[in-house]
C-alpha cells in the first residue's frame, strides 16, 4: 500500500480509504447489508494496507454505522482511523449536535471518532448549524475525547467552499473531484485552495459514483489507444492519485472484484506518476465525453443570472450527464434535489438569456424538455 499525508497531522493515511456507502446489499434492498460479504471486503482491504474507514449517519439507512460496530469490534479498530458525519439536515436545535455524536458512539460502538465531518455541507446547511454554535460546540467535543479532528464535507460553489475553509481551523475536508469535475463544486481549484491552507484533502467520487468505470463505446474506444493498458476504473483512480494535494482516496466498493482491484491500484499509485501522454489522454477522453451531451452547454454561466432564478447551467448539466453516463434516474433524483426556484420548470420563456448565450442555445425551448425528462420522468430527446 502505498500512504501519504495527511495535511499537517503526524500520520500517514493510505492511498485508497474504504467507503462504507456502497456496501453489498441483500435482495436489493439498500437498508439490509450483506454482512458476511461486507465484512470479508473490510477486513481484505485492512489486511492490505488501508487505514482510513469512512461511514455517515444516513448509509444505508443508517445501518452503515451499526454494521461497523460490530465488524471493528475488537483488533481491527485499532488498525485503522474511522470518519463519521454529523447529519446537518437533522440538526434542528443546539442540543441535536450532542444526541446525534452520541447515538453516533453508541452504534459505532467506539467512546472515539478519529474524524468528524460536518456532513454534505452547502451555503445554507453551513449557515444553519454555524449560527446554531456547531464550532463552539465541536471543541467541545474535541476537548472532551469524543472527536479527534474535525472536518466537513461539501457539496456547492467554489466561493461557499472557500468561505467555509476560511472559517475555521479545520484539519481536513472531503470534496468530489473526479477528471470529470475539475471544475464542478469545490473543483480543482478548492482542492488546491485547501491544501494550500494546510488542510488534509478526502477525495470522493474519484469514478463519479462508478460510472466513469463503465464508458459508452467512443469513450472505451479513446482508452484502447493507450499504450498502457488501464480499466476506466483505474485510469480515474490514478489521475486523482497523480496531484499531490490529494490525501486520500475513497472508494464505495460494492464486490470483493473492486475492493481487490482498488487495492492493487492504489499500490502501484503516486504523485506525478502519469506521463504527459497519459494526461493528455485523459483530457482528450473529458473532451470527448463533453462532445456526447445533447445539449451544447460550456457551463459559462454567461446566461446568468435569470431573472426567474432558474439555474440554467446546472439543469443542463443534469440533462446531459443523465444521457451520457446512462444514468437518468440519478439525474432525477438531483433535480428533485434542487430548490424548486432553480429548476427548469420556473422558466417563464423570457428569452433574456438567449442574448448572452456564446452558443446559441435557444435556452427557452430546453428548459421545458429538461423539466419533462428530469421532472416528470418522460424519455430523453437527444
Amino acid at each position: 500500500m502505498q500512504y501519504r499525508q495527511f495535511g499537517k497531522l503526524k500520520w500517514r493515511v493510505s492511498a485508497l480509504g474504504f467507503g462504507c456507502m456502497r456496501l453489498p446489499t441483500l435482495d436489493g434492498d439498500s437498508k439490509r447489508i450483506n454482512e458476511p460479504e461486507a465484512r470479508e471486503m473490510l477486513y481484505y482491504a485492512i489486511d492490505h494496507g488501508v487505514n482510513y474507514v469512512d461511514t455517515a449517519y444516513g448509509y444505508h439507512g443508517g445501518n452503515s454505522e451499526l454494521f461497523l460496530g460490530r465488524a471493528l469490534k475488537g483488533p481491527y479498530r485499532d488498525k485503522i482511523r474511522l470518519a463519521t458525519k454529523l447529519p446537518c439536515w437533522l440538526v434542528k436545535t443546539a442540543p441535536d449536535f450532542d444526541r446525534l455524536l452520541n447515538e453516533q458512539l453508541q452504534k459505532l460502538q467506539t467512546e472515539h471518532i478519529d474524524f468528524y465531518l460536518l456532513h454534505s455541507l452547502s451555503q445554507s446547511s453551513w449557515t444553519k448549524v454555524r449560527d446554531l454554535g456547531v464550532l463552539d460546540w465541536a471543541q467541545k467535543a474535541l476537548a472532551d475525547g469524543r472527536i479527534g479532528y474535525l472536518g466537513f464535507s461539501f457539496h456547492d460553489k467554489y466561493e461557499v467552499f472557500q468561505e467555509i475553509v476560511d472559517a475555521y481551523a479545520w484539519t481536513f475536508c472531503q470534496i468530489q473531484y473526479n477528471y470529470m469535475d475539475v471544475d464542478e463544486q469545490a473543483g480543482t481549484k478548492g482542492l488546491q485552495y485547501a491544501a494550500a491552507k494546510g488542510l488534509a484533502v478526502v477525495v470522493m467520487e474519484p469514478i463519479m459514483g462508478g460510472y466513469l468505470a463503465n464508458p459508452p463505446q467512443p469513450i472505451q474506444e479513446l482508452w484502447d489507444t493507450a499504450a498502457r493498458k488501464r480499466t476506466p476504473a483505474d485510469w480515474a483512480l490514478q489521475w486523482v492519485w497523480n496531484q499531490p494535494e490529494v490525501s486520500v482516496v475513497l472508494s464505495g466498493m460494492s464486490t470483493r472484484e473492486q475492493v481487490r482491484e482498488n487495492v492493487a491500484s492504489a499500490q502501484s499509485s503516486g504523485i506525478n506518476k502519469l506521463t504527459d501522454e497519459d494526461l493528455a489522454l485523459i483530457g482528450r477522453v473529458r473532451e470527448r465525453y463533453r462532445e456526447l451531451r445533447p445539449i451544447p452547454c460550456t457551463q459559462c454561466a454567461y446566461c446568468l443570472p435569470c431573472p426567474n432564478d432558474v439555474n440554467i447551467p446546472h439543469n443542463f448539466k443534469l440533462y446531459n450527464d443523465g444521457l451520457i453516463y446512462s444514468n437518468p434516474a440519478r439525474a432525477r433524483a438531483l433535480y428533485s434535489w434542487m430548490e424548486k426556484p432553480a429548476r427548469a420548470e420556473m422558466c417563464i420563456q423570457c428569452q433574456e438569456c438567449e442574448e448572452k448565450c456564446p452558443q446559441k442555445i435557444p435556452i427557452s425551448e430546453w428548459m421545458p424538455i429538461v423539466h419533462e425528462v428530469l421532472g416528470e420522468g418522460k424519455a430523453y430527446r437527444s
